[in-house]
């Protein structure tokens, strides 16, 4: 079974706050719309199929009672009780999501799904997915979750193009080249991320901005950068605070010679 990267999702208290920012760094970003059955909302920055969500609360007493999205729990908890803003959670994209929900069963994981979503965008038009959960260890990494949007990715191109979603940003070589994850144990992050997504991780290398060592898994449409911290550092510092998170948005395009915190999270660009 294939997959490719389909979106980090951010979680803010207010997602449309993140338009202008981005804007003003000549980085396209439009209101996406409503979950009205989760008590949620977002807004969105396309890279071709590849995006970042800015999730957020509309409806707290209809979030709350979403025990089997765990997209939707874990936003309740970090959010709204710890009130956590930052980069959460990645959706991998696949097709035939109720094969592979038998299959991970098969291999020992515990998963929720799949389940029907949707969304009303901004033009009251509904769009629907379906997205299958696996259960996280305590104090580890999130696991990603898995998105099927039931139609082929050159479908999907061609409507969200006509629907203004994907839009040529004004640096029109932007691309959204990594999310990075913060974590303890090198080997055993990637070693499991590496097996679930059916990737060979590349070579160990020192980023040294990060203070870190690092592995990569090339994921189809935006790769996983894996980090442990090996000293002072941005990445230790994250990892003290936030425990083991996706903490690093790498943006190819843009170059700008430093690292800006936005959003709760750290962006190279």
């Amino acid at each position: 079974m294939s997959f490719s990267f389909d979106h980090l999702v951010i979680f803010l208290k207010k997602p449309e706050e993140a338009i202008q920012p981005l804007n003003e760094k000549r980085i396209h970003a439009i209101n996406g719309g409503h979950h009205e059955k989760w008590g949620t909302y977002n807004s969105l920055s396309y890279f071709g199929l590849s995006y970042i969500e800015f999730l957020g609360i509309e409806d707290l007493t209809i979030a709350e009672k979403q025990e089997n999205n765990r997209l939707v729990t874990e936003i309740v908890e970090r959010l709204s009780r710890q009130g956590q803003e930052g980069p959460a959670k990645i959706a991998v994209r696949t097709r035939g999501i109720q094969q592979l929900s038998a299959s991970l069963k098969a291999e020992g994981y515990i998963v929720y799904g799949p389940y029907p979503g949707e969304r009303v965008r901004a033009d009251g038009q509904i769009i629907k997915w379906s997205l299958l959960f696996l259960e996280n260890e305590p104090n580890e990494l999130t696991m990603p979750f898995f998105i099927d949007w039931e139609k082929s990715d050159e479908e999907r191109l061609v409507e969200l193009k006509e629907q203004g979603l994907i839009n040529r940003h004004p640096l029109e070589n932007l691309a959204f080249e990594s999310v990075g994850f913060v974590v303890h144990d090198l080997e055993k992050s990637i070693t499991k991320w590496g097996n679930l997504l059916n990737l060979e991780p590349g070579e160990e290398f020192l980023d040294a901005a990060m203070n870190a060592r690092c592995r990569k898994l090339n994921l189809s449409g935006t790769s996983l950068l894996f980090c442990a911290p090996i000293g002072e550092g941005l990445a230790k510092k994250v990892l003290e605070e936030k425990g083991e998170t996706p903490f690093l948005i790498s943006l190819e395009g843009i170059n700008q010679p430093d690292h800006l915190e936005m959003f709760g999270g750290i962006w190279r660009l």
